[in-house]
Parts: C-alpha cells; sequence; structure tokens
C-alpha cells in the first residue's frame, strides 16, 4: 500500500524558513514523480514545486528562488524546503506522487498525503 505522509508545517513569521518532509511508504521515490502542492479554503490546489522527466526541479513562478525542492532516494523522503516565507505563503501543503511528465499539474498526481499546515504571519 502506498502511502505519503508529510511534516514541518507549523507557524512562523513572515521572512522565515520551514522544512517540510515527506516520507513515503509501499514504493520507492525513484519509481513516481514527486511534487509538493499547496491549498488554501476556496481555492484550487496549486502545483509549488515537482521533478520534471529529466529529473530536474520545476518550481511555480511565486515561489522561484524562495523553495527548493529535494529528495532522499535511501530514505525515500521528499523535502521542501522554504525560506524568505510570505503570509500568502499560507496554506495546506501536500506532497504527492504520480506518473512522470505531470509537473505541477496536479490532475497528473494519483497519491496524497494528508497534508501539513504552513501558517505565516506579517
Amino acid at each position: 500500500q502506498i502511502q505519503l505522509a508529510e511534516s514541518g508545517g507549523g507557524s512562523v513569521r513572515s521572512g522565515g524558513s520551514l522544512r517540510l518532509s515527506c516520507e513515503t511508504s509501499g514504493y520507492t521515490t525513484t519509481a513516481y514523480c514527486m511534487g509538493w502542492f499547496r491549498q488554501v479554503p476556496g481555492k484550487e490546489r496549486e502545483g509549488v514545486a515537482a521533478f520534471r522527466d529529466d529529473g530536474s526541479p520545476t518550481y511555480a513562478d511565486s515561489v522561484k528562488g524562495r523553495f527548493t525542492i529535494s529528495q532522499d532516494n535511501e530514505k525515500n523522503t521528499v523535502y521542501l524546503q522554504m525560506s524568505s516565507l510570505k503570509p500568502e505563503d499560507t496554506a495546506m501543503y501536500y506532497c504527492a506522487a504520480g506518473l512522470w511528465g505531470w509537473g505541477l499539474a496536479a490532475r497528473g498526481y494519483t497519491y496524497w498525503g494528508q497534508g501539513t499546515q504552513v501558517t505565516v504571519s506579517s
């Protein structure tokens, strides 16, 4: 059974940093494309960071230069390092696994974690 579990969310002041982790089980992180998404109530889920087919990262314009996605295949864990956080980054953050090639498109991802809340205050 494939499972994803996010952790590392919390409340920070504007300009602060957080590192989110996504531990996977039931498969290896090399078998699927991994991505991070976020959602606020009343809005669609938004792609934040993911890996392209060639393994290079892709980011939403709103987080470029501030967020970094990485993964440790030995630990089957994916990370999202978030720096220079802004109040508009406040959301529930989800990690997901899906077929390669979907990038930041949420519809391409099959497996989802339960999410971890990130709250950034001004």
